[in-house]
């Protein structure tokens, strides 16, 4: 038995680029950064790599420090190198399953309507 899968939340590095192929299929990137538990900490980043309709999900929807959840696996993109000639790769998560979570706007704004008694939110989904 084997098991490769990946699940995060965290916040669009950038907004997501995409292409599309001389077979007609899209391929959308972008990185992810995970907060560690210690906000003294540095995020942890990955690139994620979309492909199909989630890859247009993506490219539509998400945008630079929206929060977003994913379900994928782990792969690594291995090339060579023009200048050395050396043998080069990177981790790389393929996503799946694309969960819109919302944006620090989004964030923003729920926190100002909680202060200003306007709702019962939970702080640990932002």
């Amino acid at each position: 038995m084997s098991l490769n899968a990946i699940h995060l939340v965290g916040r669009a590095g950038r907004d997501p680029e995409i292409k599309y192929l001389s077979s007609g299929k899209a391929v959308c990137n972008l990185t992810l950064a995970v907060n560690r538990r210690s906000k003294n900490d540095q995020p942890d980043w990955f690139d994620l790599e979309f492909w199909d309709r989630t890859a247009e999900i993506a490219h539509n929807y998400v945008r630079k420090g929206n929060l977003i959840g994913i379900q994928g696996s782990l792969k690594f993109d291995r090339w060579t190198d023009r200048s050395t000639g050396a043998p080069r790769s990177k981790p790389v998560i393929r996503v799946e399953r694309l969960d819109l979570l919302g944006s620090k706007k989004d964030a923003e704004q729920a926190r100002q309507e909680y202060s200003q008694g306007g709702g019962d939110y939970n702080y640990d989904e932002f």
